[in-house]
């Protein structure tokens, strides 16, 4: 088994081998999952250590036949792209088992095996290279989410688990239909089956095809980030999840959606996501200001942080649509960013609400008097979301807003008013949450941080800080892979109005960037400086 194999597999293992301890056992369980999740990590780490940050092609591929007759491979591949999702899904993996420790008291054993198989089918989201296979983890990230939702969440966990099923399904159904008829696409043109990703991305479809295959694939993507309109599914998931839910939620199955973005929709209809840019761009932007204000208004401390998501995805996909280098990394490090900040955000709120049982900021006031060490975490995490210079946000909000107003300006000058008004609700949070009078008797016996607690979030308050100090060996290992994606889309645009020169098309002319040879040259120029 390959090392790629490892990486996806080892968790499911683990969760198997839970099966065979006694359900009573539940600090074996919790340590068993932890070793698990480590482990992988740790494979994780591995792969850094070999990878070959020059280039910018696929590397640890394997590749093995499965159904033949359709062209259906195992095939599994790690580039700049996906590298650094596969380590925060590892890194977030053991932080997930041990924010669990005390507040999973039932059914630790099934709780652990679920959490374990997510493990897996994130993994193989970011690692395959076929379409069929990346459609069986995607599916599988499904159903154990929705069980760690709907029997360990809070009072609405059904509404929430079955609303999140539904939609999550009927994206993924239609992507499923433009899967089936992009490989029928690729047969009439070459006469043979597959449903390899690199080789469909050569793929040519007629427009008036493409534009209907890259909306089913947009559709199952944007209702994962979750984008504006298609967001109401998130805030209710993250409240009634329980603490590992929402952090494995926000941390690695929303970033899913950014990726299938970059890595498939984009790349394999270019043409028809020129032609969707307009609408790609705006609903971003509505996004980021929508979430914001939202955030301000929530009484519940967990659904702040939920609508704050909804925020700073806008973020990202606005970085991703502007289609330059500097939105694109942008993009990419801001998901990193994302994951560590409010993953840390919903580990802090879980923490809290171990405590008191409730969220209800009024319920709050004056923590840094009881739990000085608690609200030092909660500041320097909050500084982190708003994107204060020397932490991780400002690096991804920096290179985001930078791409965008390059390539989209109007839409990066609205966006901008998203730092602003997150400033406002997450500094105003705090302020509500942690300063002023103890006046609460409930709030004036609270126990600071334990060393559970403490291992769960040093770990992250060290990869804030070293995110937004030093953001080059980052940025150096996706800076060639993002280079190529670009190249490849663009040269396909060129392509096919080339080949439908004269021909009725549905194209409209954006800033979707098109010249190659200046920005492959400046790509290389860029390179250089760094």
């Amino acid at each position: 088994m390959g090392l790629l194999s490892t990486i996806v597999f080892l968790p499911m293992l683990a969760a198997l081998a839970l099966l065979f301890l006694p359900r009573s056992a539940t600090r074996a369980v919790r340590l068993l999952a932890l070793a698990g999740m480590l482990a992988d990590f740790a494979l994780c780490l591995a792969l850094l250590s070999g990878f070959v940050t020059a280039g910018g092609g696929m590397q640890f591929v394997e590749r093995v036949p499965w159904i033949e007759r359709f062209g259906i491979e195992y095939h599994l591949g790690v580039d700049g792209i996906s590298l650094w999702l596969v380590i925060l899904t590892g890194f977030i993996g053991p932080l997930a088992v041990l924010a669990s420790w005390k507040g999973i008291a039932d059914r630790v054993r099934e709780f652990h095996v679920l959490l374990l198989l997510l493990q897996t089918g994130m993994m193989g989201v970011f690692l395959s290279l076929d379409l069929f296979l990346f459609y069986v983890f995607w599916e599988v990230t499904l159903i154990p989410m929705y069980f760690l939702v709907g029997i360990w969440g809070h009072e609405r966990r059904l509404y929430a688990a079955f609303k999140f099923f539904v939609y999550t399904m009927a994206g993924s159904l239609l992507m499923l239909v433009a899967i089936l008829a992009l490989v029928h696409q690729h047969q009439q043109q070459t006469g043979e089956y597959t449903f390899n990703l690199l080789s469909l991305y050569d793929t040519r479809v007629p427009a008036q095809h493409a534009i209907w295959y890259f909306a089913a694939f947009a559709l199952a993507f944007a209702i994962k980030v979750p984008m504006w309109p298609l967001h109401t599914w998130l805030p209710d998931a993250h409240v009634e999840a329980p603490t590992a839910g929402s952090v494995i939620l926000a941390a690695i199955l929303l970033k899913m959606g950014c990726y299938g973005f970059m890595r498939f929709a984009i790349p394999l209809f270019p043409e028809a996501a020129q032609t969707a840019l307009p609408v790609l761009l705006l609903l971003p932007v509505i996004g980021i200001v929508y979430g914001a204000l939202v955030a301000m208004v929530q009484p519940d401390l967990k659904k702040l942080v939920a609508y704050s998501s909804v925020s700073h995805l806008g973020f990202i996909m606005l970085g991703l649509f502007a289609w330059n280098r500097q939105g694109l990394e942008g993009a990419l490090y801001q998901m990193l960013n994302h994951g560590l900040s409010t993953g840390a955000l919903f580990l802090l709120v879980g923490m809290l609400y171990e405590r008191r049982h409730t969220r209800q900021i009024a319920a709050f006031g004056g923590l840094a008097h009881s739990m000085p060490i608690y609200s030092m975490v909660f500041v320097i995490v909050t500084l982190s979301s708003i994107g204060l210079p020397g932490l991780n946000g400002f690096v991804g909000e920096f290179l985001i807003l930078l791409g965008a107003f390059k390539d989209a300006r109007p839409y990066a000058i609205v966006a901008a008013s998203g730092v602003v008004l997150g400033a406002v609700y997450m500094l105003w949070a705090a302020q509500r949450v942690l300063f002023g009078k103890l006046d609460k008797d409930e709030n004036r016996n609270l126990p600071d941080l334990d060393r559970r607690e403490l291992a769960v979030l040093v770990p992250l308050l060290v990869m804030i800080v070293v995110m937004g100090v030093y953001p080059k060996p980052f940025l150096a290992r996706m800076h060639d892979a993002v280079g190529g994606l670009m190249t490849h889309v663009e040269e396909r645009v060129q392509a096919e109005r080339r080949a439908d020169s004269g021909a009725a098309g549905l194209r409209w002319e954006t800033t979707f960037p098109v010249d190659v040879a200046a920005r492959t040259a400046a790509a290389g120029t860029q390179g250089g400086s760094r």
